[in-house]
């Protein structure tokens, strides 16, 4: 009898170049097993954490996707992109004005002593604050979402009109972390400044860019990007895709989190009596004494129900008439243990 499939979850530190979905391609050959997905996607530019699933990890995703992300980006001044980055086609070139270059200055010559670095001049003050208290953003034309049932990108390498309406947004905290000019690379010479952000799902970097430069009157683009962490995992987790294809399958599978301990991360965690497990995994509905102790603070929204043993049941909701289970973990999968 075959061994069951891996499931887990594994935190990957994507590298400059592939898609996400190419980084799952490459999962499934290294797991051996189709069942591979990742819970927010990374520009083929942007590096750092991906959050791969494994197996029955890929039932989790529709709760790892709402978790807040944290970036470190360069946003370079003096040109602009379709695709709002470094490796679109140029659209502008323009010169920043004497003020930004000044400031830039005093801000690089102020990082390097050791100084505060916050902004002096009010102009670029107003424009970083008023992307810190940003509540709705309009998402590059190249990008993931759909308009008509096509994704964005396609419509607009295919030079269809797109009218993509603002999304709500949340930018939980926007830091300057540096400034100066790039050395190398297309844009040697250019200002930039370096950000570090915490912000909510559904948030594009690539229109930062855009939108502090329309605010400063001067193109702008995304020079750089690294997602530093994903919710509750962070780049000091994430492994390298080389790495990974240089051990042996034993000790890939090692690496990942399991299925339960994934769920505590990021969801309330209930443990089933015998009974309510039974039925949970029946897919019947459960009442409260169908919990250990019958406890009276059930939370009404999605909880990872685990039996006795402590393995992950699936994900369920109360409702009006008793908890219903919405997503069922397959008990024929295995349960890596990270």
């Amino acid at each position: 009898m075959s061994a069951p499939s891996p499931s887990g979850l594994l935190v990957v530190d994507k590298p400059e170049g592939p898609t996400s979905h190419d980084v799952v391609g490459r999962l499934r050959r290294l797991f051996g097993t189709r069942r591979v997905g990742h819970a927010g996607t990374l520009d083929p530019m942007a590096t750092g954490v991906l959050v791969g699933l494994i197996g029955e990890a890929t039932k989790l995703s529709t709760w790892l996707i709402l978790d807040d992300k944290r970036y470190t980006a360069r946003v370079v001044f003096g040109r602009s992109t379709d695709a709002l980055d470094a490796t679109g086609t140029t659209l502008a070139e323009v010169a920043p004005p004497t003020w930004l270059e000044e400031e830039v200055s005093r801000l690089a010559a102020g990082l390097a002593a050791g100084l505060p670095s916050g902004p002096v001049e009010a102009r670029l003050e107003l424009a970083l604050d008023a992307e810190r208290s940003r509540r709705a953003q309009i998402p590059p034309a190249f990008s993931a979402i759909q308009q008509g049932g096509v994704r964005a990108h396609a419509r607009a390498r295919a030079g269809a009109p797109l009218d993509l309406p603002a999304r709500d947004v949340v930018v939980r905290a926007l830091r300057l972390g540096g400034a100066g000019r790039c050395e190398g690379g297309p844009d040697a010479g250019r200002l930039y400044l370096d950000l570090e952000l915490d912000v909510g799902k559904g948030y594009y970097v690539r229109s930062l860019a855009r939108d502090l430069g329309e605010a400063l009157g001067v193109p702008a683009l995304i020079g750089r990007l690294r997602r530093t962490s994903s919710g509750p995992f962070s780049i000091d987790q994430a492994v390298s895709l080389d790495r990974l294809a240089e051990e042996a399958p034993a000790d890939r599978v090692a690496r990942l989190t399991s299925l339960p301990d994934a769920a505590r991360q990021v969801l309330p965690c209930r443990t089933l009596s015998e009974e309510g497990a039974r039925r949970a995994r029946m897919g019947q509905r459960l009442s409260r004494e169908h919990f250990e102790g019958g406890p009276s603070d059930l939370p009404s929204g999605p909880c990872a129900w685990l039996d006795d043993a402590g393995a992950l049941i699936g994900v369920g909701e109360g409702r009006d008439d008793g908890f219903v289970v919405v997503r069922n973990m397959s008990t024929a999968s295995g349960e890596t243990a990270g």
